[in-house]
């Protein structure tokens, strides 16, 4: 029942095995801008490209494997599943009954026209349109979601919104509070793990009551989720209550991010400067290749 251990998705898992650990925060964040970014108006094989590159670099990158396999795996399925529904869904309107044009006047060409259909099964059809259509929305769930779980499963939340921080740096000359902002977003991050354990919880409750929602009906198994609901939100408002008082309570004050972050104990500069230039030639082959 202990999910959320067995599969942590988006959560920060402390260790020292892997390169991608000492990578530079800022150089993190520059990469999954890369992976969330440069699909936008890309064609397929640029796409394809980017999955292909995720997968090298998730298998190289040296982090324990219980990590990610499990998230990988049941990313992978949805990604094919709602490419699959995408392909198998219509993806243009149907055409006009109404001819503008009497097919006497239309040349034998122009009536039969090029055959955009790949696959044919009853009413099920995958022409062009539809292969595209699947083959984006399934590429670009695996690179934004899989992106975003390498950078903070690797990261801390305080080297995070210390890499956050740095890059809106400029930003405070014109009036904008970065320290409030980043203090706001590391307590944020802090606080994702105390809801998913709130929801685990009463998941849990359930699953030890042997609650069957088919036998209780709609209206009973509705109430049910209502009341579970309002259940998480009383808990949820409860535990930042009690970290606000604490934070009080210990003469709490606004920080900059810098003074959480811990200091690095294992620089390298060497695998720094093989990252920045990696993300420039990607940059470069994607205003080449991207259109691909």
């Amino acid at each position: 029942m202990d999910w959320l251990r067995q599969i942590p998705m988006g959560q920060y898992v402390d260790g020292r095995e892997g390169w991608l650990r000492r990578l530079d925060p800022r150089l993190k964040l520059a990469w999954s801008l890369v992976f969330l970014l440069t699909p936008v108006l890309a064609g397929p094989l640029w796409r394809l490209g980017l999955v292909a590159a995720l997968l090298a670099l998730t298998l190289v990158c040296g982090l324990p494997r219980r990590i990610w396999w499990r998230s990988l795996l049941l990313l992978t399925l949805l990604s094919l599943a709602v490419g699959t529904l995408s392909m198998l869904l219509p993806a243009a309107d149907p055409p006009a009954t109404l001819a503008l044009r009497s097919a006497q006047e239309l040349p034998d060409a122009a009536l039969q026209g090029p055959s955009w259909v790949l696959f044919e099964l009853g009413p099920l059809m995958v022409d062009r349109a539809s292969l595209l259509l699947g083959l984006r929305t399934s590429t670009l769930i695996f690179t934004v979601i899989h992106s975003v779980n390498l950078v903070l499963v690797s990261t801390s939340p305080e080297d995070l919104v210390w890499a956050l921080s740095w890059c809106l740096a400029p930003l405070q000359r014109l009036g904008l509070p970065v320290e409030r902002l980043g203090f706001q977003l590391l307590l944020a991050l802090r606080f994702l793990p105390l809801v998913q354990e709130e929801l685990q919880n009463l998941l849990r409750s359930l699953a030890s009551r042997a609650v069957n929602l088919r036998r209780l009906g709609f209206k009973a198994s509705f109430g049910l989720v209502l009341a579970v609901g309002e259940r998480l939100l009383a808990n949820i408002l409860l535990r930042a209550e009690q970290g606000a008082d604490a934070l009080l309570a210990r003469g709490g004050r606004i920080l900059g991010p810098s003074r959480f972050r811990l200091a690095e104990q294992q620089p390298a500069p060497v695998l720094n400067g093989l990252a920045v230039l990696a993300l420039l030639s990607v940059l470069g082959l994607r205003t080449r290749y991207g259109a691909m």
